[in-house]
């Protein structure tokens, strides 16, 4: 049954993953390369979301119209991020947005997420009016959903600690790419590892090679 909506946060591409800009920054077209490399994380990451049986609607919020083409090849919907006041008022737009009581919120660098750990995952968090899934370092979050109440995000540095103490329960099993969100160049070495999807793995090997333009 697809009941659950998903709403997943895409920044402008110029401002988004800085920290893996030490990847690129070496390369001639490094500004290029970056970009790709973002979206490369977003693709997976929709299209992982938009395979699970669980998940009816995938809505990326975004202001950009790379990541908005992007996602809607793969089926996502996209509104604008009317707000403009961080990640947080955008994944509240977005949540209103969707359609159902059941809406969670999924961080956009998970390029080994699998159809079946987030839903897993979503099934897990069906039992609880607010739940979420810390990442690896079991600081950050990457997954939060609300059934019949509000999302009330509290992304951003330690937010796993914000959603606990907002009443959120804690969620645990074994969805290693749920957990392994990519924001440096160790993390995506990590994702690849574990099995990362084709527009990820196949940007990062080519990143691993020579650039043949230097």
């Amino acid at each position: 049954m697809r009941s659950w909506s998903v709403v997943v946060p895409a920044k402008r591409l110029d401002v988004a993953k800085t920290r893996l800009r030490p990847l690129t920054a070496g390369r001639d077209d490094a500004a290029t390369a970056h970009r790709e490399l973002v979206l490369a994380l977003l693709a997976d990451t929709v299209a992982a979301a938009a395979a699970c049986p669980a998940v009816g609607t995938v809505v990326v919020v975004t202001d950009e119209p790379a990541a908005a083409s992007l996602v809607r090849e793969l089926g996502a919907r996209t509104v604008p991020d009317a707000p403009d006041r961080g990640l947080n008022a955008a994944l509240e737009h977005g949540a209103r947005s969707a359609p159902g009581p059941a809406v969670a919120a999924l961080s956009s660098d998970l390029p080994g997420l699998r159809p079946e750990e987030l839903g897993a995952a979503l099934a897990a968090a069906a039992a609880a009016p607010r739940a979420f899934v810390a990442d690896a370092q079991g600081t950050g979050t990457t997954l939060l959903t609300a059934v019949g109440t509000d999302l009330r995000p509290r992304f951003g540095p330690g937010s796993a600690a914000a959603h606990l103490a907002g009443g959120a329960v804690a969620l645990t099993g074994a969805w290693p790419g749920l957990l392994r969100d990519v924001d440096t160049e160790a993390d995506l070495r990590a994702a690849v590892q574990l099995g990362a999807g084709p527009r990820t793995t196949a940007l990062a090997s080519r990143l691993a090679a020579p650039d043949p333009r230097s």
